[in-house]
Protein backbone atom coordinates (compact mmCIF):
# COMPACT_ATOMS: atom_id res chain seq x y z
CA UNK A 1 0.00 0.00 0.00
CA UNK A 2 1.23 3.44 -0.76
CA UNK A 3 0.21 6.58 1.13
CA UNK A 4 -0.26 9.99 -0.74
CA UNK A 5 -0.75 13.64 0.91
CA UNK A 6 -2.71 16.24 -1.34
CA UNK A 7 -2.72 19.77 -0.11
CA UNK A 8 -5.03 21.72 -0.90
CA UNK A 9 -4.63 25.99 -2.61
CA UNK A 10 -1.65 27.47 -0.67
CA UNK A 11 -2.12 31.02 -0.46
CA UNK A 12 0.20 33.33 0.07
CA UNK A 13 2.84 33.62 2.95
CA UNK A 14 0.57 32.26 5.53
CA UNK A 15 -0.14 29.31 3.71
CA UNK A 16 3.40 28.88 2.74
CA UNK A 17 4.92 29.00 6.40
CA UNK A 18 1.87 26.71 7.95
CA UNK A 19 2.25 24.37 5.11
CA UNK A 20 6.20 24.27 6.10
CA UNK A 21 5.29 24.12 9.75
CA UNK A 22 3.56 21.29 9.59
CA UNK A 23 4.67 18.91 7.25
CA UNK A 24 7.17 16.90 8.09
CA UNK A 25 5.13 15.85 11.52
CA UNK A 26 1.84 14.80 8.82
CA UNK A 27 4.72 12.93 6.42
CA UNK A 28 5.78 11.14 9.68
CA UNK A 29 2.38 10.71 11.42
CA UNK A 30 0.46 9.21 8.56
CA UNK A 31 3.79 7.63 6.63
CA UNK A 32 3.63 9.37 3.74
CA UNK A 33 5.31 8.00 0.13
CA UNK A 34 4.38 10.66 -1.74
CA UNK A 35 3.32 14.40 -1.54
CA UNK A 36 1.43 16.81 -4.05
CA UNK A 37 0.32 20.26 -3.33
CA UNK A 38 -1.80 22.84 -5.39
CA UNK A 39 0.52 26.18 -5.42
CA UNK A 40 -1.17 28.34 -7.79
CA UNK A 41 -2.19 31.07 -4.96
CA UNK A 42 1.12 30.80 -3.32
CA UNK A 43 2.72 33.97 -3.97
CA UNK A 44 0.49 36.99 -3.18
CA UNK A 45 -1.95 34.78 -3.46
CA UNK A 46 -1.90 35.00 -7.04
CA UNK A 47 0.64 32.59 -9.52
CA UNK A 48 3.71 31.08 -8.39
CA UNK A 49 7.29 32.70 -8.53
CA UNK A 50 10.24 30.82 -8.62
CA UNK A 51 11.78 31.22 -5.39
CA UNK A 52 8.18 30.11 -3.80
CA UNK A 53 8.30 27.14 -5.78
CA UNK A 54 11.62 26.16 -4.76
CA UNK A 55 10.71 26.86 -1.14
CA UNK A 56 7.67 24.64 -0.91
CA UNK A 57 9.76 21.42 -2.58
CA UNK A 58 12.42 21.59 0.56
CA UNK A 59 9.33 21.98 2.92
CA UNK A 60 8.56 18.38 1.71
CA UNK A 61 6.84 18.51 -1.21
CA UNK A 62 6.99 16.60 -4.57
CA UNK A 63 4.80 18.18 -7.07
CA UNK A 64 3.01 21.17 -6.91
CA UNK A 65 -0.02 21.86 -9.40
CA UNK A 66 -1.67 24.98 -10.80
CA UNK A 67 -5.08 26.38 -11.77
CA UNK A 68 -6.72 29.24 -13.41
CA UNK A 69 -3.76 31.61 -12.60
CA UNK A 70 -0.72 29.51 -13.76
CA UNK A 71 0.24 32.40 -15.79
CA UNK A 72 -0.48 35.61 -13.39
CA UNK A 73 3.16 35.61 -12.35
CA UNK A 74 5.17 36.18 -16.04
CA UNK A 75 8.59 34.54 -14.61
CA UNK A 76 6.54 31.55 -14.55
CA UNK A 77 7.19 31.48 -18.47
CA UNK A 78 11.15 31.59 -17.75
CA UNK A 79 11.66 28.72 -15.08
CA UNK A 80 8.49 26.09 -15.96
CA UNK A 81 10.20 23.94 -18.65
CA UNK A 82 13.55 23.41 -16.24
CA UNK A 83 11.00 22.63 -13.30
CA UNK A 84 10.48 19.01 -12.90
CA UNK A 85 7.66 19.23 -9.98
CA UNK A 86 5.46 21.70 -11.65
CA UNK A 87 2.67 20.82 -13.36
CA UNK A 88 0.28 23.44 -15.19
CA UNK A 89 -3.39 22.85 -16.56
CA UNK A 90 -3.09 20.07 -19.34
CA UNK A 91 -6.40 21.25 -21.06
CA UNK A 92 -5.54 25.45 -21.91
CA UNK A 93 -5.95 26.47 -25.44
CA UNK A 94 -3.41 29.09 -25.47
CA UNK A 95 0.69 27.58 -26.15
CA UNK A 96 1.95 27.79 -23.10
CA UNK A 97 5.34 26.09 -21.62
CA UNK A 98 5.77 23.23 -19.45
CA UNK A 99 3.43 19.84 -18.77
CA UNK A 100 0.23 18.92 -17.58
CA UNK A 101 0.60 15.63 -16.59
CA UNK A 102 3.90 13.83 -15.84
CA UNK A 103 5.01 10.32 -14.09
CA UNK A 104 7.12 10.19 -11.12
CA UNK A 105 8.63 7.08 -9.53
CA UNK A 106 8.43 5.90 -6.10
CA UNK A 107 9.54 2.70 -4.91
CA UNK A 108 9.76 1.15 -8.40
CA UNK A 109 5.52 2.50 -8.82
CA UNK A 110 4.87 5.06 -11.33
CA UNK A 111 2.52 7.90 -9.82
CA UNK A 112 0.75 9.87 -12.94
CA UNK A 113 -0.38 13.46 -11.44
CA UNK A 114 -2.50 15.42 -14.04
CA UNK A 115 -3.92 18.91 -13.42
CA UNK A 116 -7.11 19.97 -15.31
CA UNK A 117 -9.16 22.85 -15.65
CA UNK A 118 -12.75 22.86 -15.20
CA UNK A 119 -15.55 25.16 -17.66
CA UNK A 120 -18.29 25.79 -15.75
CA UNK A 121 -18.31 29.17 -14.38
CA UNK A 122 -14.56 29.61 -15.06
CA UNK A 123 -13.26 32.64 -16.85
CA UNK A 124 -10.83 30.62 -19.18
CA UNK A 125 -11.98 28.66 -22.31
CA UNK A 126 -10.57 25.63 -22.03
CA UNK A 127 -10.48 21.87 -23.94
CA UNK A 128 -13.17 19.84 -22.64
CA UNK A 129 -11.52 18.32 -19.45
CA UNK A 130 -13.74 14.75 -19.84
CA UNK A 131 -12.17 14.76 -23.67
CA UNK A 132 -8.76 15.54 -21.91
CA UNK A 133 -8.25 12.98 -19.53
CA UNK A 134 -9.50 10.70 -21.75
CA UNK A 135 -6.66 11.63 -23.94
CA UNK A 136 -4.29 11.15 -21.44
CA UNK A 137 -5.22 7.47 -20.04
CA UNK A 138 -5.17 6.41 -23.95
CA UNK A 139 -2.25 7.56 -25.17
CA UNK A 140 0.19 8.51 -22.38
CA UNK A 141 2.52 6.06 -20.75
CA UNK A 142 0.57 3.99 -18.35
CA UNK A 143 1.61 3.92 -14.57
CA UNK A 144 0.25 2.26 -11.73
CA UNK A 145 -1.28 5.32 -10.12
CA UNK A 146 -2.95 8.35 -11.43
CA UNK A 147 -3.90 11.75 -9.53
CA UNK A 148 -6.02 14.34 -10.84
CA UNK A 149 -6.02 17.51 -9.70
CA UNK A 150 -9.60 19.12 -11.08
CA UNK A 151 -9.18 23.24 -10.73
CA UNK A 152 -12.72 24.40 -11.31
CA UNK A 153 -15.73 26.01 -9.66
CA UNK A 154 -18.92 23.75 -9.85
CA UNK A 155 -19.18 20.41 -7.48
CA UNK A 156 -20.99 18.87 -10.44
CA UNK A 157 -18.61 19.11 -13.01
CA UNK A 158 -16.04 17.58 -10.14
CA UNK A 159 -18.38 15.25 -9.54
CA UNK A 160 -19.01 14.68 -13.30
CA UNK A 161 -15.65 13.93 -13.61
CA UNK A 162 -15.09 11.46 -10.88
CA UNK A 163 -18.23 9.15 -11.91
CA UNK A 164 -17.27 9.24 -15.28
CA UNK A 165 -13.62 7.92 -15.26
CA UNK A 166 -14.61 5.65 -11.49
CA UNK A 167 -11.96 2.98 -12.00
CA UNK A 168 -9.81 4.15 -14.72
CA UNK A 169 -7.88 6.77 -12.01
CA UNK A 170 -6.90 6.57 -8.77
CA UNK A 171 -8.43 10.01 -7.48
CA UNK A 172 -10.01 12.84 -8.35
CA UNK A 173 -9.02 15.67 -6.25
CA UNK A 174 -10.99 18.88 -6.27
CA UNK A 175 -9.48 22.36 -5.79
CA UNK A 176 -10.05 25.92 -6.55
CA UNK A 177 -12.94 27.13 -4.36
CA UNK A 178 -10.54 27.02 -1.20
CA UNK A 179 -13.51 25.42 1.39
CA UNK A 180 -12.84 22.02 2.27
CA UNK A 181 -16.17 20.31 1.82
CA UNK A 182 -16.09 16.96 3.61
CA UNK A 183 -17.77 14.91 0.70
CA UNK A 184 -14.70 12.58 0.65
CA UNK A 185 -15.49 9.35 -0.40
CA UNK A 186 -14.16 6.07 -2.52
CA UNK A 187 -16.68 5.28 -5.47
CA UNK A 188 -17.46 1.95 -6.49
CA UNK A 189 -15.00 1.18 -8.72
CA UNK A 190 -12.15 2.18 -6.19
CA UNK A 191 -11.85 6.35 -7.22
CA UNK A 192 -11.52 8.43 -4.20
CA UNK A 193 -13.04 11.94 -4.92
CA UNK A 194 -13.45 14.68 -2.99
CA UNK A 195 -14.81 18.30 -4.57
CA UNK A 196 -12.68 20.64 -2.63
CA UNK A 197 -9.70 19.49 -0.60
CA UNK A 198 -9.86 23.23 0.53
CA UNK A 199 -6.82 25.53 1.32
CA UNK A 200 -3.64 26.66 2.77
CA UNK A 201 -3.97 30.25 4.50
CA UNK A 202 -5.45 32.90 6.09
CA UNK A 203 -8.18 31.39 8.61
CA UNK A 204 -9.37 34.55 8.90
CA UNK A 205 -9.77 36.00 5.82
CA UNK A 206 -12.54 34.78 3.08
CA UNK A 207 -11.45 32.11 0.81
CA UNK A 208 -7.73 33.99 2.30
CA UNK A 209 -8.66 37.44 0.99
CA UNK A 210 -9.28 40.46 2.67
CA UNK A 211 -12.96 40.30 4.80
CA UNK A 212 -12.93 43.93 4.20
CA UNK A 213 -12.17 43.99 0.48
CA UNK A 214 -14.15 41.19 0.15
CA UNK A 215 -17.01 42.12 1.93
CA UNK A 216 -17.16 45.68 -0.10
CA UNK A 217 -16.84 43.60 -3.45
CA UNK A 218 -19.97 41.35 -2.36
CA UNK A 219 -22.07 44.08 -0.59
CA UNK A 220 -21.47 47.47 -2.81
CA UNK A 221 -20.56 45.59 -6.16
CA UNK A 222 -17.49 47.21 -6.22
CA UNK A 223 -14.33 45.83 -8.04
CA UNK A 224 -11.41 46.59 -5.22
CA UNK A 225 -8.37 44.37 -6.15
CA UNK A 226 -8.22 41.49 -3.96
CA UNK A 227 -5.19 40.94 -1.21
CA UNK A 228 -4.32 38.64 0.95
CA UNK A 229 -5.66 38.92 4.35
CA UNK A 230 -3.26 40.11 6.84
CA UNK A 231 -4.78 38.83 10.31
CA UNK A 232 -2.72 36.68 12.19
CA UNK A 233 -4.32 32.65 11.99
CA UNK A 234 -3.85 30.34 9.16
CA UNK A 235 -5.47 26.62 8.00
CA UNK A 236 -4.26 23.66 6.44
CA UNK A 237 -6.34 21.58 4.56
CA UNK A 238 -5.42 18.35 2.79
CA UNK A 239 -6.52 14.71 2.25
CA UNK A 240 -4.40 11.49 2.50
CA UNK A 241 -5.31 8.36 0.16
CA UNK A 242 -4.02 4.96 0.94
CA UNK A 243 -3.94 3.51 -2.23
CA UNK A 244 -3.51 -0.04 -3.41
CA UNK A 245 -0.88 0.13 -6.22
CA UNK A 246 -0.84 -3.01 -7.80
CA UNK A 247 -4.87 -2.27 -8.74
CA UNK A 248 -4.63 1.94 -8.84
CA UNK A 249 -7.24 2.22 -6.52
CA UNK A 250 -7.89 4.15 -3.25
CA UNK A 251 -8.93 2.43 -0.22
CA UNK A 252 -9.47 4.94 1.70
CA UNK A 253 -9.38 8.97 1.56
CA UNK A 254 -9.04 11.02 4.88
CA UNK A 255 -9.30 15.02 5.08
CA UNK A 256 -7.09 16.52 7.11
CA UNK A 257 -7.44 20.24 8.76
CA UNK A 258 -5.28 22.22 10.74
CA UNK A 259 -5.69 25.92 12.34
CA UNK A 260 -3.02 27.70 13.31
CA UNK A 261 -3.89 31.26 15.48
CA UNK A 262 -0.17 32.09 15.61
CA UNK A 263 0.85 32.18 11.74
Amino acid sequence: MMKILFIGDIVGKSGRQIVGKYLPDLIKKYQIDFVIANGENATHGKGLIEHHYEQLLKTGIDVITLGNHYASKNEIQDYIEGADCLIRPYNILKEFPGVGTAVYEVNDIRIRVTNLLGRVFMQEEVKNPFDALNEIIENEEKAEIHIVDFHAEATSEKQALAWAFDGKVTAVLGTHTHVQTHDERVLKNGTAMMCDVGMCGPYNGILGASRDIMIERAWHDTMLRYDVEKEKGAILSAVVLDVNEELGTTNSIKSISIVDEHI
